[in-house]
């Protein structure tokens, strides 16, 4: 098929004989580009989520000229776009707040801009989701280049997880292992180059999904942040989004139901992150497609873990990217996976899967020799979560996945900071730890607080894991029997909002259920009584989030942004 490039969408902003695409073309020559440097030739918008606070993100700024190398190398025209940076490690309350903000700059400027396809940078947590979700909306040619892991962190004679241990040798700390000097060590050896969690926390789940999807060139998702092939990555996924205008292959071509199964199936197998589960449903529905919690748990039932990575496994995304990476995953598990749907890079993906091997067997694992039998995740029901809540099983201790006790209650995180500890709480192993207040309007932003500390009295006693329940998150690198995204939260009036310290809760994962002992007419009573709190915000972005905002089993998008309907392209004339 002849290019004509008539057909650009740039060819509105600079082609036409008139006023407008005259000064669009004396505003691009002020800017110093020849017009044999860009008319005629595919605009390729390079959206980079680099910033000097984002040590996920800190390389990205010299990855984004090998973008632009690639670029150049097949006949486009490069433009990098600074777009927000969501970093997981120091923006408050939470960058899940600001999620929807970036898939909403995203779209507009993909759609307001002279540009005929993308170039997506991004891999902390939810800079993945957003970005795809903004290109998604927008369907213009898009292909996604993931940050990339950071190296292995190292302390004396251990290998250290970014987060994992982080969680690990702090609750040492508490309870009286580590000292100062300790800590003091572990803060220099814990993260020691850029790039996201090293472990198979949101990032390094989210980056393979996006892989999964399609959108990725092979293999993109696990190669470490420093590494060279990383750079190829980059320059590779430049040459081919000029392709991908030229072809006129849309993100609308690639995510398609089929995709998101692919997707779902990945996290599952991976032993991914809870918040997975939020991302994919937002994201499945601004690509129109309704992923639901029921779709997770039903597929499963049917995929076995085979990343023996932490905080499931014992491994780091280092050992995983040369033990055969995503590829090699997938090739184990081709039985229950689309493979004639297509990607970015191929025609189908059977054809991507084609010749990936597996490098190590300890790393991702045959079938026979799972990490566990069905995926790490499990969805539960029951009248504390009528609309559902989730749970990484994998990272629990045995014990905890059937069990019932009585609660102890914290309206908020800050009160439960000032008191967990205090011995007059008289916890033991048997209590179960809920928190409210922290959904995504009551948090406000559904902040990652669902790994709720053990109190450091039981701490020395030896005890690691105890039943915590919340309306809250938790980190990928996280671990513990946590019950998570309860829905609809307590701050808009659901059960959880009515729970009271004392009441016995029961927890049966096999059976998938999650139940408030307490009967419907003392319910009724107590619901009859509850009062809903005042809104978090008066004004501003967080207003407009809290008005919008959906709750954690559809997504978290914001309602407006999630409905069907046409937009139109701007008039360039």
């Amino acid at each position: 098929m002849t290019f004509d490039p008539e057909q650009l969408r740039s060819h509105q902003w600079y082609g036409t004989d008139g006023l407008r695409s005259f000064s669009h073309r004396a505003r691009t020559r002020q800017l110093g580009y020849l017009p044999e440097e860009h008319l005629g030739k595919p605009v390729i918008a390079i959206l980079n989520t680099w910033s000097d606070i984002n040590p996920c993100h800190v390389h990205l700024r010299d990855r984004a000229q090998a973008v632009k190398r690639g670029v150049w190398q097949a006949g486009g025209f490069p433009l990098e776009f600074p777009v927000a940076t969501l970093s997981e490690t120091f923006q408050k309350p939470t960058p899940m707040l600001y999620r929807n903000l970036l898939a909403m700059e995203t779209e507009e400027l993909l759609r307001s801009y002279p540009v005929d396809g993308a170039v997506l940078m991004g891999g902390c947590d939810k800079s993945t989701p957003a970005l795809l979700m903004g290109a998604a909306s927008a369907d213009l040619p898009a292909v996604f280049v993931p940050a990339g892991p950071m190296l292995p962190g190292h302390w004396r004679d251990q290998v250290l997880g970014s987060g994992t241990d982080m969680w690990k040798y702090w609750d040492d700390r508490r309870a009286g292992l580590l000292g100062d000097c300790e800590l003091a060590e572990l803060e220099s050896g814990l993260a020691r180059s850029p790039g996201h969690c090293m472990t198979m926390g949101t990032a390094s789940t989210l980056t393979a999904a996006a892989e999964a999807l399609g959108v990725t060139v092979p293999g993109a998702s696990s190669i470490p942040a420093i590494d060279s092939g990383h750079d190829r990555m980059a320059a590779a996924s430049g040459l081919r989004i000029v392709d991908l205008v030229r072809e006129d292959v849309k993100p609308s071509r690639i995510l398609t139901r089929e995709a998101y199964e692919d997707a779902v199936t990945t996290v599952l197998a991976l032993g991914g992150s809870t918040n997975a589960v939020i991302h994919l449903i937002a994201m499945a529905g601004r690509s129109g497609v309704r992923l639901t919690l029921d779709d997770f748990d039903r597929i499963a039932r049917t995929v076995p873990v085979l990343a023996n990575v932490r905080p499931g496994g014992r491994h780091l995304m280092e050992d995983f990217h040369f033990a055969g990476g995503l590829p090699g995953l997938l090739s184990r598990l081709t039985d229950l996976l689309h493979l004639d749907r297509p990607t970015v890079n191929h025609t189908t993906l059977r054809e991507q899967l084609a010749g990936a091997r597996v490098h190590d067997d300890d790393v991702i694992r045959p079938r026979e020799k799972a990490l566990a039998a069905e995926g790490g995740l499990a969805v539960l029901r029951g009248n504390l979560c009528p609309d559902g809540a989730v749970i990484k099983h994998i990272a629990a201790e045995p014990r905890l996945l059937r069990h019932t006790g009585p609660a102890v209650v914290f309206d908020d995180y800050r009160t439960m900071q000032r008191t967990i500890d205090d011995p007059a709480l008289a916890l033991t192993p048997d209590h179960v730890l809920v928190l409210r207040g922290s959904g995504p309007r009551g948090g406000p932003g559904m902040p990652e607080y669902g790994m709720l500390p053990i109190p450091d009295y039981l701490l020395r006693q030896g005890v690691r894991d105890m039943l915590r329940i919340s309306d809250a998150r938790m980190s990928g690198t996280s671990y513990g029997a946590c019950v998570l995204h309860i829905a609809p939260e307590s701050h808009v009036g659901g059960p959880l909002a009515l729970v009271r310290t004392g009441d016995l809760i029961t927890l049966d994962v096999a059976a998938r259920g999650l139940r408030l002992e307490v009967s419907e007419e003392e319910l009724a009573g107590r619901r009859a009584a509850w009062t809903p709190p005042p809104p978090r915000y008066e004004r501003g972005y967080g207003a407009l989030y809290s008005e919008q905002i959906t709750q954690a089993d559809t997504g978290c998008d914001f309602a407006f942004l999630a409905a069907p309907g046409r937009v139109p392209d701007p008039y360039a004339g």
